[in-house]
C-alpha cells in the first residue's frame, strides 16, 4: 500500500467510525541504508573549498568550528577569533530585547557579518547564524507561531510541514539568519520525556514521512532567497531513553535504531539537510551489550554510522554545552568529541577556552590535524552550498521585512486539521452562531499556553498576550466567531450560573514547558490531573449542571484524562496549536465556511495512568484510543463512564512514593497555616499567597517554577496534605525516608520543627526539632534531606494514618524553598541520611 492510498483509508476509517487501523510494517533493515543526498557533490564547488582551507591558520580552524552565544560573543569576537557561527538560545534576543523588531535581528545579523568579512584570513569566510526556528521563527515576538510537531503529526499531511518549513524559513530570513535548528525526527517511545511534542508521532513511519518535505520547505535547492540551511536532529535515539528521562540512556539494538530511531535521518539526508545536530543522550546497545557512552563522544554514532554508512557529507554541530555530558570532558575542553567526529561546538558562553584548550590539544597531537581540516572543510563546503559567500543578510529579498514572520492563514489552517475529536456526545460541533456561551479554563485565554515550550523563551515561561501582537487566543477566535456579546468567560467558574448559557467551552491543559523541565520524572504518571489539579476543579465546577460541556485539552503528549473526560460531552485534543486560536474557534462554533475534524492520532492515548510507553505494535499494547484514530463531527462516540481510578503512587521505581513536586502535585497539595487560618497554594505560579506571619512565593530549585519558597516571620506552618492516609508500598516503607530538596535562603532565627499529621490535623506524635538542621542548611544552595520514618515513629506517629507527611513549622523568621518531596524506600540507610539524634 502507497502512502497516498494508506492515508486515504485512514480517513475513510474515521470518517465512518470504523476501528484505527496501523500504517503498514516497512521491510525491516539489516543494515544502515546510504541515502542518496539531493545535493551532490560538485568538483568546481570541492576545488574552492580546498583552496579557503588551505590558506586558514590553526587558529582560523578553530575558529571556525566554534559556535558561540550572542550574549558572550561581540561581531569584534567574530573577527578576532575568526568564529564560525553564533546562535541565540531560548530567551536570547538582540539587545537583550524580547521585542526586537525584523530590522533589529537584522542589524546585529549584518554586524556579524560584516565582522567576519574583516578578519585578516587570506579569504573571507563568512559567519552563519543558527536559530531554534521549530515551530516557525518562534523566538521573534510578531512572528507567526505554528502548532509544534506532535500537532502536525496529527494532521497526517507531510505537504502541510513542508509549507510550514517554507514560511519558517522566510520568517527566518526575514530577521537575517540563515540556519535553522529544525527539524526533530524524535521517535518518542515514552510519552513522560519533556519534549514529547517536538516529535511528529511514536510511528517511525509517520515521522519518515514528514522529514524530507519539511527539510525541502527550509532548504529547498538553495536557489531562492527564502531558503536557509536546515539541521536534521538530534541524532540518534533522542526520543527514546530510559523513563523519558532527558540527556537519559536509549536502550536499543543496532535493529531498533536503525528501524525506528533512524528513520527520519534517511529522508531528510536524501532532501539535501546540510547539518546534523548530536543528541545529548547516551545509547545501549542491548544486542551486543555494548555501552557506546554519551553520543557527543561517540565515533561509531557520528563518524561511523552518519558520515560514513548514511555518506554524510554536510557538517555535524552539538547540541547547548553537549560535549561536557561526554565523561572526562568539559564545557570548554573535549578532544574525544573533536576525535569522534564532532565539526562545529556549541559552546555558548565558554568558547574562548574551548579555542584555547583545542588549540593545545591539536599541537600536542591529542587531535590530529587531518580532524581539523575535515571538520572545517565540511563547514567551508555548506556555506558555499548555501550561497553564504559574497551576500550580505541585508541582500536578501525578505530582509528586515516584518510581513515576511507572518503566513497566519498558513498557521491557522494548520490548526484546524491538527485537532482530533476523541469524545463526541454533546452538541453537534461546531456549535450554531448566537449561541450563548459560557468560556472557561486557565488556557483559554492564554496565548502562552497554547504556544507551549520553545515560544519566545525557552520553557515558553514568562510571557503574556501582550508579548504575541499577531495572534489570537483561543478566547478571542471564540468571541470573534460567536459574537463577543454571547460569551462569558471565568477561568475557574467560580459563581457562575451555567443555566444561564446554552453550552460551556472548558478550554484547560498543561502549561508551557521545554526539555528538562517538561520531564514528568521516572516515578511520575500520566494523570493530569495529578499536576494540574486545577483543571479538575474547574470542571467540577460547570459539568453536571444540565449544559453541555465540550473541553478543548491544549497539551504537548497525550496523557490519561479519563476524570476530565468524565466530565465532558465532548473532547478536543488541540495539542499545542500556537498563535492561531482562531483556528481552533473554526471547528467549535460556525461560520461562514464550516469546517469538520480532520486530525487522527498520530500517538496512542493512555486508558491507565502507568501507560507511558504506549507504542502501536508493542506487546500488551491497550490504548483508550489507538493510534490514528479520530471522530468527524457526525461521528458519535459511546464512551459511557471511564475509569477513573487510579494507584496510589508512581510508576516505575516501587520505592519511591511521590508527595509533591513535578510528578505529582494534587495527591497531598500544599497550603500554608497561621492560627486557625488555612490558605491552599493554588495553581497560578505567578501569585504570592500571605497569611499573619507566612508568605509563599514560586521559586526555582533544580528546574524554573519548580520549588515553593516559604517566608515566615512568625509563628505559621507549611503542609502537604491529602484527603486519605498515605499507603505506602513496601518497598518505600522499608528503610524509608522523608525526601525533600531545600534551598534555605536565611537561617531559623526561632524554633524550626518538622513533623507528619493524621487527620482533622491531628499530630502523629511529637514534632522534630529541625533548628539546627536547617541552620546548618543555611547559604548552601540546593540540599536534599533525608529524614528516616524512623525517627517521626519514635517520636509516636502512626505511618498508617498520616494524612499530612510534611509540615514544617517555624516559630520566628526563616526563609526556606521546598519541592520534590517524597518517601524514599532505602533512604534511611544512606550515608547522607540525617540521624534522628540531631532531631531533639
Amino acid at each position: 500500500m502507497n502512502k497516498k492510498l494508506h492515508l486515504s483509508v485512514l480517513a475513510l476509517a474515521v470518517a465512518f467510525a470504523l476501528p484505527a487501523i496501523a500504517a503498514p510494517a516497512a521491510a525491516q533493515l539489516s543494515d544502515w541504508p546510504a541515502p542518496k543526498s539531493a545535493i551532490a557533490k560538485d568538483a568546481k564547488l570541492e576545488a574552492r573549498v580546498a583552496e579557503i582551507v588551505s590558506k586558514m591558520t590553526l587558529a582560523q580552524k578553530i575558529g571556525q568550528m566554534t559556535q558561540a552565544e550572542i550574549k558572550t560573543a561581540t561581531p569584534d569576537d567574530v573577527k578576532r577569533y575568526y568564529l564560525g557561527s553564533v546562535l541565540n538560545g531560548g530567551g536570547s534576543w538582540p539587545n537583550n530585547n524580547k521585542h526586537a523588531t525584523a530590522a533589529d535581528w537584522l542589524a546585529l545579523a549584518n554586524a556579524y557579518y560584516d565582522a567576519s568579512m574583516a578578519t585578516d584570513m587570506a579569504i573571507k569566510v563568512p559567519v552563519i547564524w543558527g536559530i531554534d526556528a521549530v515551530h516557525g521563527n518562534n523566538n521573534v515576538v510578531g512572528a507567526t507561531i505554528y502548532p509544534h510537531n506532535i500537532g502536525l503529526g496529527a494532521a497526517h499531511d507531510p505537504k502541510l510541514a513542508g509549507e510550514i518549513g517554507a514560511a519558517t524559513a522566510r520568517a527566518v530570513r526575514a530577521t537575517g539568519l540563515a540556519w535553522v535548528f529544525g527539524p526533530t525526527v524524535a521517535v518518542v517511545r515514552d510519552d513522560r520525556w519533556g519534549r514529547t511534542y517536538e516529535s511528529f508521532s511514536e510511528d517511525p513511519l509517520l515521522v519518515k514521512s514528514y522529514a524530507g518535505p519539511y527539510v525541502k520547505g527550509l532548504q529547498g535547492r538553495f536557489d531562492k532567497d527564502a531558503n536557509v540551511v536546515a539541521s536534521i536532529k538530534h541524532f540518534m535515539g533522542d526520543g527514546g531513553t530510559d523513563q523519558g528521562k532527558d540527556r537519559g540512556v536509549t536502550k536499543a539494538s543496532a535493529a531498533e535504531m536503525m528501524n525506528i530511531h533512524g528513520q527520519g535521518y534517511y529522508p531528510g539526508l536524501e532532501a539535501g539537510a546540510q547539518t546534523v545536530m548530536i543528541s545529548f543522550n547516551s545509547w545501549t546497545d542491548t544486542a551486543s551489550n555494548t555501552e557506546h557512552g554519551k553520543l557527543h563522544g561517540s565515533r561509531v554514532a557520528i563518524t561511523d554510522i552518519l558520515k560514513n554508512k548514511l555518506g554524510f557529507d554536510g557538517f555535524v554541530v552539538s547540541d547547548w554545552n553537549g560535549i561536557a555530558e561526554v565523561p572526562g570532558c568539559r564545557n570548554d575542553s573535549c578532544a574525544q568529541s573533536v576525535n569522534a567526529g564532532m565539526d562545529m561546538f556549541m559552546v555558548p558562553d565558554d568558547w574562548k577556552a574551548f579555542i584555547a584548550n583545542t588549540t593545545r590539544q591539536v599541537e600536542s597531537g591529542e587531535i590530529p590535524m587531518a580532524r581539523i581540516d575535515d571538520a572545517v572543510t565540511r563547514i567551508v563546503r555548506v556555506k558555499l552550498r548555501a550561497g553564504l559567500f559574497g551576500k550580505r543578510p541585508s541582500a536578501n529579498a525578505y530582509a528586515g521585512k516584518d510581513a515576511a514572520l507572518q503566513d497566519r492563514a498558513l498557521a491557522r489552517r494548520a490548526v484546524r486539521q491538527s485537532l482530533v475529536l476523541l469524545k463526541n456526545e454533546g452538541p453537534a460541533l461546531p456549535l450554531a452562531k448566537g449561541k450563548k456561551i459560557l468560556v472557561v479554563g486557565k488556557t483559554a485565554d492564554s496565548i502562552s499556553n497554547q504556544t507551549g515550550g520553545w515560544s519566545l523563551t525557552w520553557q515558553g515561561t514568562a510571557n503574556t498576550n501582550a508579548d504575541f501582537p499577531n495572534a489570537d487566543s483561543i478566547l478571542a477566535g471564540i468571541r470573534a466567531a460567536n459574537g463577543a456579546a454571547n460569551v462569558a468567560y471565568s477561568a475557574d467558574g467560580a459563581g457562575v450560573n451555567v443555566a444561564d448559557y446554552d453550552a460551556v467551552i472548558a478550554v484547560i491543559g498543561e502549561t508551557p514547558y521545554a526539555e528538562g523541565d517538561g520531564d514528568i520524572g521516572p516515578n511520575g504518571t500520566l494523570r493530569h490531573s495529578g499536576r494540574h489539579p486545577e483543571d479538575l476543579a474547574v470542571l467540577q465546577a460547570v459539568s453536571g449542571k444540565g449544559k453541555p460541556v465540550v473541553t478543548v485539552f491544549v497539551a504537548g503528549r497525550p496523557l490519561w484524562v479519563n476524570d476530565l473526560m468524565n466530565l465532558s460531552d465532548t473532547f478536543v485534543a488541540a495539542w499545542l496549536p500556537g498563535s492561531e486560536g482562531k483556528g481552533v474557534a473554526d471547528l467549535l462554533v460556525a461560520g461562514p465556511k464550516r469546517y469538520d475534524f480532520s486530525g487522527t492520532l498520530s500517538f496512542s492515548w493512555p486508558k491507565t495512568v502507568c501507560q507511558t510507553s504506549l507504542n502501536a505494535g508493542s506487546a500488551n499494547y491497550d490504548p483508550l484510543f489507538k493510534l490514528g484514530y479520530g471522530l468527524r463531527s457526525g461521528t458519535r462516540s459511546r464512551l459511557g463512564q471511564l475509569d477513573a481510578s487510579y494507584p496510589a503512587g508512581g510508576c516505575g521505581v516501587s520505592n519511591s512514593f511521590p508527595v509533591y513536586g513535578q510528578a505529582d502535585r494534587a495527591s497531598f497539595p500544599l497550603a500554608i497555616r497561621s492560627g486557625s487560618e488555612v490558605k491552599p497554594l493554588g495553581a497560578d505560579l505567578n501569585a504570592t499567597f500571605t497569611l499573619p506571619n507566612v508568605s509563599v512565593q514560586t521559586a526555582q530549585i533544580n528546574t524554573q517554577q519548580d520549588a515553593r519558597q516559604v517566608t515566615w516571620t512568625g509563628p505559621a506552618s507549611i503542609e502537604a496534605r491529602g484527603t486519605k492516609a498515605m499507603v505506602l508500598p513496601p518497598a518505600a516503607s522499608k528503610d524509608g525516608a522523608l525526601r525533600f530538596d531545600t534551598i534555605v535562603g536565611a537561617a531559623p532565627a526561632g524554633k524550626v520543627t518538622i513533623a507528619m499529621a493524621c487527620g482533622a490535623n491531628a499530630p502523629c506524635g511529637t514534632p522534630l526539632d529541625a533548628s539546627a538542621l536547617f541552620a546548618r542548611l543555611a547559604g548552601k544552595g540546593k540540599q536534599t534531606v533525608k529524614i528516616p520514618l524512623a525517627c517521626f515513629s519514635a517520636r509516636g506517629a502512626d505511618l498508617a494514618r498520616v494524612e499530612a507527611p510534611f509540615v514544617v513549622s517555624s516559630s520566628a523568621a526563616f526563609t526556606a524553598a521546598f519541592t520534590n518531596i517524597d518517601i524514599l524506600g532505602g533512604g534511611a540507610k544512606e550515608q547522607d541520611a540525617v540521624r534522628c539524634e540531631e532531631l531533639k
